[in-house]
């Protein structure tokens, strides 16, 4: 599916909303995504303890396993948490997918390791969210792709479902990457205008969000409840405008 390019109307880049320019780490991003997912769903039934939840980061230059021990409200513990990462990424196998998912081995039996047992493997989620690396590659060499991978899951040991392997929107990696920078700056529950906007520079595409008062396309509009307050986000996505994309035409032209 193509990215939406649409351009900004003068009033949707007023200054209400402050822009921050920010090259946001996968650590970060992955943080609030595994908290995003423990608040957002339903509560989970009694786990062995400590839980775990994994976070696979399928980046276009790499791949990494977050591996998060989450406390008794489900938010990670930073302190003992864990990361790896392998390279290159799962989009360097779209001549032959089958490899993707043994790829992943290494990250699967860091992440063993650090949760321990295997009844607390059974019981911890591991998800793969893949972005523009994937989402440059052709439906069906990108699903070959994500199938390998989910074989690889499924075998795991950890609790997997199809699902919860995919390639993310890029719409929705600029929201991931918006709730991250201001989770960080302690801007999120308040006053919507009193967040920042945030340029997400990856390996493949680039992200713009932030809190708009217009009446926004669907396609380019996400909300977000965070605290009781609700944001409504501008997030669009720019394939091809990510740091290894801008070297790679470069060094072409």
């Amino acid at each position: 599916m193509p990215e939406p390019t649409k351009p900004l109307s003068p009033r949707a880049s007023r200054g209400r909303c402050r822009l921050c320019g920010l090259c946001l780490g996968s650590a970060l991003l992955a943080i609030v995504v595994s908290t995003l997912v423990h608040l957002l769903s339903p509560p989970p039934q009694p786990a062995p303890s400590p839980s775990f939840s994994i976070i696979i980061d399928g980046g276009s230059t790499g791949t990494r396993a977050h591996v998060f021990s989450l406390g008794p409200d489900g938010r990670p513990d930073l302190a003992r948490s864990a990361v790896m990462r392998v390279s290159p990424g799962l989009s360097s196998f779209a001549a032959d997918t089958a490899c993707a998912g043994e790829s992943l081995r290494p990250l699967l039996e860091f992440a063993k390791e650090k949760v321990g047992s295997e009844g607390a493997a059974a019981a911890t989620e591991v998800r793969l969210m893949a972005t523009a690396g994937l989402r440059l590659l052709e439906e069906s060499v990108r699903e070959a792709i994500l199938v390998s991978c989910r074989n690889a899951l499924r075998a795991s040991g950890f609790r997997f479902e199809d699902s919860w392997a995919k390639v993310i929107p890029g719409s929705d990696e600029g929201v991931y990457a918006w709730v991250a920078a201001n989770y960080a700056l302690g801007t999120l529950g308040g006053d919507p205008h009193k967040t920042i906007g945030i340029i997400e520079l990856g390996g493949a595409s680039a992200q713009l969000t932030f809190v708009s008062d217009e009446v926004l396309p669907l396609e380019l509009s996400t909300n977000f409840t965070f605290g009781g307050t609700t944001y409504t986000l501008y997030s669009n996505s720019f394939l091809n405008f990510g740091q290894m994309q801008h070297k790679t035409h470069t060094v072409k032209y």
